[in-house]
């Protein structure tokens, strides 16, 4: 099968080339193009003078076609009248939307004060932002609306949000502006309608991927979705989880260890770090819409998936492990509540527990997290009151909290506290570390730093992100950061390090006057607390529960302490699956997928909720805080450090898309702000920050390798550029050298996969070593194509991309092959990364065709020489070009011509016949990669088929003979260097042939081994021809002969006029003279091929130095006749030749 069939309905309109449809990925049906979906363009006439005028007042005038159902109706319109040229040049737009969704009635009249011809549109539909369908008013008569922006009909629009929304925007339905085509291409292109915008536009977030397109739709589709705004959404939240268990249960264990001064230093260290932190997230999250996702959704937009996923997956786990920590931190204040062992109200003690301390804790934590989870699942909605609530009993915690510290009772003295004091004050100022030290502490405290992204975690939720995690997370911040630092130095002004509880430890008066410690000074001995062996069960230093003592009321700490521990748990419980929900939609991991349905109106994470729960319930019972606390802390450090390198890396890439609206950041604070996460990460607990690094690590090879289908324009992206353009500038300032010489190869492929063998092999020493481009000629008799060519670069981009083929492909329009080629070999490339090399295939058919396609082919060499690049042919005796067989050198061979006139009933039957012949068939990629089942391959195809693989497979043993008979510089020494070098080919040895006298043919070896040896090049052996310039066998001479007749001008048989007119017209003719004056020159061909037969018949390839015709002497034929003679019936042979400038050197 040479070619694809056409259909034979078809066949007598094969040669209209007007518009072509281009078959690639399915026939478009017949109808409306995507672009006819919204208006179709027609002549609309203008009469002359004012009665031309009153009458365009007429809806009715200038109807050319009435839209109904989605379809357009021509009828018969009145483009040719008196319009004239100016009617040409103006356009009608007619809408095909349905009528009944006209945004008013077909019957309604005219809007009032509007001139004709004016669009009436809703103004919803230009400037809406918030949703909704979007509706346009038509006249009354036809329909048809214009857009009069600038006095003239046009249907340029003007600028509109509705444009610049996602395909599936849950904020607003997208519009889509008149594409270019639609502005700029002749007329009766535009009414055919078979011109179709590129294939590839930029992807800047206008595309989504399924599962986000999916979620967009139901986003917009449903009914009473809960939004938050950034009081109740961020602020909120955040406060609740920063004031966490570590406010009332372990901020004054903090201040007895790091004394008042450190503890400040603690909250501050915590405070600066997020935020700055903060401010990156207000960076990021209001340099466009902000979906659900919080970190992760940040961070992959930001830095790529790989970073994303990787920061994604353990951000939330970190968050689920979060819960636990917390749930735990509520069960050790209830099984405080239970035992009464050490309470002042009840010195006797009551045990209340089930079963001991630690499994009461896990019975407790269990059963709350249950109970979580029930709040969770029922909705945001609910969880939301339920953080209210909790934020109210806090806050009056807190303030139960001061208001007791300016209250002094006599009977609370005996536990440490004895009100405001200097003396107290003084004493707790310094630190008094007991088996911690300043950094063990400062992990135990900072996990109630890490609340800060709980509004971001739920950014999918919120009414506006933009706005509400700057200004809530920022706030939230600053007001905890006071409240801690409150608290710190409040604790450690009223209460004592150690204190016994006992009202009978005081000391008379006449022994205050030797006190040395603040509780003497106050009539309290607890001096007995100094001594190891003795532990008092008071003070900072050793009750957790020290603040309740001195609040107002001792149940509000304790009510205080549930709801900071159950409000922080309960956000930690919504933000794990809502990130990892985030995480499963975008596929980067797909065996998670399953965790990214949703359900109901708000599309809650059920499975995500159960996964949650297990991993929570998991740590819950280890129930011990001070273990759980620092697991968690260098996971939500990692999630930091990124968000702030996020901030660092997209303003260092200098994008033009990064724009945040939030300025109050900087980007060398951001880079600080993640060294400094990176450095608290090794404080805290360097083993576990090794292993965070490691599973990071792990999971960005794992995304990398995997290569997830998403392009998200990330700042990853962006530095790749600009560091690229920077480097590209910077070479093109240096010169070049010959240790740097590297076979930069323009390669005619053609389209890349109509010449594997060629494209592999020059691949194969170009890959990690120097540039390669696929050149492309597209010749043609009609007119060019340039949205079909950029659609093809576009498309045969991606083909190589997949093939992994490190290669550009660059298609150009020209009149003939040589034109085309001298385009390429002028403009191909930029700066230092030109091509330098010029590889072609050998043209096997020479003789079978037109001679002046030889002459064509053999000024393609003279072309490149005069540019001064190098030129390769790559002969294989089977042939090159495979896409006969294929059907893929010219993916548009499956191309008919549509126009208005064509016929309908032809336009069913190629349907027919295209869904029999290529989705029957498994779809165009058979129509593509392989021949028809019932066109079975001849047995030429099929050796053809299995030459093109042969330098795709692992070569075996054997041998690269390189004949270096001419030194053009060394680059037909090179390349098979190169080749060796690489996993294919490194079982082959290089053979070197070349020419000598007989008589000096060891010295000859010697010289060439000494050559080769300084080059640094390994050989296997050097063979020198001395009988190189023996004459050939007279059979072979003969052949020759025979070969080049039909192409002789023989000019002495004819009058000398004639001979040149013939010479004129035929510039490829062989003339006798000379024939006769390169007699010896074509004598060495054929010997040579006489020796290369006998030589390297069994090697796997073979280089040899191409021979020079001298231009404007040497004829085509006569120059083809060499090539041919010299290379044929051989094992895959390349002939080379530099360009006579040094690229080996052996100075270093």
């Amino acid at each position: 099968m040479s070619s694809s069939p056409t259909p034979p309905a078809l066949e007598g309109n094969a040669a209209s080339e007007s518009v072509g449809l281009a078959v690639d990925a399915g026939l478009k049906p017949a109808g409306p193009t995507p672009s006819q979906s919204r208006f179709q363009v027609d002549l609309v006439t203008e009469a002359a003078g004012a009665a031309a005028a009153a009458h365009d007042k007429s809806p009715n005038s200038d109807a050319s076609t009435i839209p109904t159902n989605d379809k357009a109706t021509p009828v018969a319109d009145g483009a040719d009248g008196a319009g004239g040229d100016e009617g040409k040049s103006r356009f009608r737009v007619v809408n095909f939307a349905d009528p009944s969704e006209a945004g008013s009635p077909l019957d309604a009249g005219p809007a009032e004060g509007l001139q004709n011809g004016d669009t009436v549109m809703s103004e919803t539909s230009l400037h809406s932002s918030t949703g909704g369908q979007h509706h346009y008013h038509y006249d009354t008569h036809t329909n048809t609306y214009y857009l009069r922006t600038f006095g003239h009909n046009t249907i340029d629009a003007v600028p509109n949000i509705d444009f610049y929304r996602q395909t599936a925007a849950p904020l607003g339905e997208k519009l889509i502006r008149p594409t270019l085509s639609e502005l700029h291409d002749e007329l009766d292109k535009v009414r055919c309608g078979a011109e179709e915008p590129f294939d590839d536009g930029f992807a800047n977030g206008e595309e989504l991927s399924p599962a986000e397109e999916a979620a967009a739709k139901e986003a917009a589709e449903s009914k009473g979705v809960v939004k938050f705004g950034w009081i109740k959404g961020v602020l909120v939240r955040c406060m609740l989880n920063i004031w966490g268990v570590m406010l009332f249960i372990r901020m004054s264990w903090i201040v007895g260890q790091s004394g008042i001064v450190l503890s400040c230093l603690i909250v501050l260290m915590a405070t600066v770090v997020t935020t700055i932190t903060g401010l990156s997230t207000s960076a990021i999250a209001t340099n466009g819409f902000v979906r659900g996702g919080g970190a992760y959704y940040l961070i992959s937009r930001s830095l790529g998936p790989e970073f994303g996923g990787s920061i994604g997956l353990i951000f939330a786990f970190a968050n689920a492990v979060a819960v636990a920590m917390y749930v735990v931190g509520f069960a050790e204040t209830v099984v405080e509540v239970l035992s009464f062992k050490h309470n002042r109200f009840c010195p006797k003690g009551v045990d209340a527990l089930m079963t001991d301390e630690l499994n009461d804790i896990r019975i407790i934590g269990t059963i709350t997290v249950i109970l979580l989870l029930g709040i969770s699942v029922a909705g945001m909605e609910w969880e939301a009151k339920a953080q209210i609530f909790l934020l109210f009993v806090l806050i009056t915690a807190i303030i139960n909290y001061f208001i007791g510290s300016f209250i002094t009772v006599k009977s609370k003295e005996s536990y440490g506290f004895f009100g405001y004091d200097s003396a107290i004050m003084m004493e707790n100022m310094g630190p008094d570390f007991r088996d911690e030290t300043f950094f063990s502490v400062f992990s135990i405290f900072f996990p109630a730093a890490t609340g800060i992204l709980a509004g971001a975690n739920i950014s999918g939720d919120l009414s506006d992100p933009q706005l509400a995690i700057p200004k809530g997370t920022l706030l939230a911040i600053l007001v905890t950061g006071i409240v801690y630092l409150g608290v710190a130095i409040s604790t450690g002004a009223c209460i004592v390090r150690d204190a016994t509880g006992s009202l009978n430890d005081t000391v008379s008066s006449m022994f205050m006057a030797n006190c040395t410690d603040a509780a003497c000074k106050m009539g309290y001995d607890f001096s007995i607390c100094k001594d190891p062996k003795t532990r008092c069960k008071y003070g900072l230093q050793n009750d957790f529960q020290v603040m309740s003592i001195v609040s107002g009321f001792g149940p509000i700490i304790t009510a205080g302490i549930f709801s900071a521990t159950l409000s922080s748990a309960l956000a930690s419980l919504v933000s794990a699956p809502k990130v990892f929900q985030a995480l499963c939609k975008d596929n980067i991991y797909p065996g998670l997928s399953m965790f990214a349905k949703g359900y109901g109106k708000n599309n809650e994470p059920l499975r995500g909720y159960i996964l949650t729960f297990c991993i929570a319930l998991a740590f819950i019972l280890i129930a011990k805080l001070n273990i759980i606390a620092p697991i968690i802390s260098n996971f939500f450090l990692a999630s930091y450090a990124l968000i702030n390198f996020s901030v660092f890396h997209a303003s260092i890439a200098n994008s033009p898309g990064w724009r945040p609206s939030f300025k109050y950041y900087n980007m060398w604070v951001s880079l600080a702000g993640a060294i400094l996460c990176c450095g608290v990460m090794f404080v805290i607990n360097w083993m576990a920050a090794l292993l965070t690094n490691a599973i990071v690590l792990g999971l960005y090879i794992y995304v990398s390798y995997k290569k997830p289908d998403v392009n998200w324009g990330s700042s990853t992206q962006a530095l790749t550029y600009h560091q690229a353009l920077t480097h590209t500038l910077h070479l093109s300032g240096v010169e070049d050298h010959i240790k740097n010489f590297r076979p930069q190869c323009l390669v005619m492929t053609g389209y890349p996969n109509s010449r594997p063998a060629l494209l592999n092999l020059v691949h194969s020493f170009t890959k990690n070593v120097g540039l390669m481009i696929c050149g492309h000629v597209r010749t043609g008799s009609r007119r060019p194509n340039f949205k079909e060519l950029g659609a093809d670069h576009s498309r045969f981009q991606r083909w190589l991309l997949r093939n992994e083929t490190k290669a550009f492909y660059t298609p150009v329009f020209a009149d003939d092959l040589r034109q085309g080629t001298q385009y390429l070999l002028q403009a191909a490339g930029l700066g230092r990364l030109r091509p330098n090399t010029l590889v072609f295939g050998y043209k096997n058919d020479w003789r079978d065709g037109d001679m002046m396609n030889v002459e064509t082919y053999i000024n393609m060499i003279h072309d490149a020489f005069d540019f001064q690049y190098g030129a390769v042919i790559l002969r294989l005796k089977e042939g090159l070009d495979v896409s006969h067989i294929q059907g893929q050198g010219n993916p548009h061979s499956l191309t008919l011509s549509l126009c208005p006139f064509l016929n309908y009933f032809q336009i069913l039957l190629f349907i027919h016949w295209y869904v029999c012949f290529a989705w029957g068939g498994g779809g165009t990629q058979n129509v593509l990669d392989k021949k028809s089942p019932s066109m079975p391959l001849n047995v030429s195809d099929q050796r053809l088929l299995e030459a093109s693989q042969q330098f795709q497979k692992k070569q075996g043993k054997g041998t690269v003979d390189v004949w270096w008979l001419f030194d053009d510089g060394g680059l037909t020494l090179l390349i098979p260097y190169l080749l060796i070098n690489k996993k294919r080919w490194k079982d082959c040895k290089i053979r070197v042939f070349i020419g000598g006298k007989i008589n000096r043919i060891d010295h000859d070896r010697r010289v060439m081994a000494t050559l080769l040896s300084k080059f640094r090049i390994d050989f296997s052996d050097i063979t020198v021809l001395g009988d190189i310039n023996t004459k050939p066998k007279k059979e072979s001479i003969t052949a020759f002969e025979d070969m080049i007749e039909p192409y002789r001008l023989k000019e002495d048989d004819m009058e000398q006029e004639a001979a040149e007119r013939l010479k004129n017209s035929e510039p490829w003719r062989i003339t006798d003279n000379e024939l006769e004056l390169y007699r010896a020159k074509t004598n060495r061909q054929v010997r040579l091929n006489e020796l290369l037969k006998e030589h390297s018949s069994t090697a796997n390839l073979i280089v040899m130095s191409m021979p020079l015709a001298r231009k404007g002497t040497v004829s085509s034929a006569l120059y083809m006749g060499w090539l041919e003679v010299l290379s044929q019936d051989l094992p895959p042979i390349l002939l080379v030749r530099g360009n006579h400038q040094s690229v080996l050197t052996f100075y270093s």
